[in-house]
């Protein structure tokens, strides 16, 4: 089928993608966890489903068992994690997440960091948000930041998220 678009590949995409939410966060709680919330809420609000949502410590090998659990249940199409992308001692997601993927998405923490840029300046330098393709599922990890949160997904991830599934899975 030569000639295909990206219209036509979006158009045959799912409307509804199932996510879990990851918040990676040494101190965030239930009810401080801004950026965790404002993933469920974009998504939910996106007419995605949220299959579950929790908080996981600073802790690469903790991180990476919770988001393997979710790798194997076949209710998750996609995993999206918050906190824990910056530079600090503690910050351990790119790491993590970056040592499981199958395949990455450059593209996406190239552009997050653009765009981010355009809003805080060189800051936007110390994000190592990323993205990429396990098993067949997309995750992506986030800062943890409510504004990084929201940046990610109406730009990104919102706009495309049922085309990366779609692709993932063929």
């Amino acid at each position: 089928m030569a000639g295909r678009t990206d219209l036509d590949h979006k158009a045959a995409a799912p409307a509804h993608v199932a996510c879990y939410v990851i918040t990676v966060s040494d101190t965030r709680t239930e009810a401080t966890d801004t950026g965790g919330r404002a993933v469920v809420d974009l998504l939910t609000a996106a007419g995605h489903q949220i299959v579950g949502h929790t908080i996981v410590k600073d802790d690469a090998e903790l991180l990476r068992d919770c988001i393997g659990r979710q790798f194997v249940n076949p209710a998750v199409q996609a995993i999206i994690t918050t906190g824990g992308t910056g530079i600090t001692s503690r910050d351990c997601t790119y790491e993590a997440v970056s040592s499981m993927l199958w395949k990455r998405l450059d593209g996406f923490g190239e552009l997050f960091r653009a765009l981010s840029y355009e809003q805080i300046g060189s800051g936007a330098m110390m994000s190592r948000a990323l993205a990429g393709v396990v098993a067949g599922r997309i995750i992506a990890a986030l800062p943890g930041s409510e504004a990084g949160v929201r940046l990610a997904l109406e730009k990104l991830l919102i706009p495309e998220l049922g085309h990366l599934v779609r692709e993932a899975t063929r």
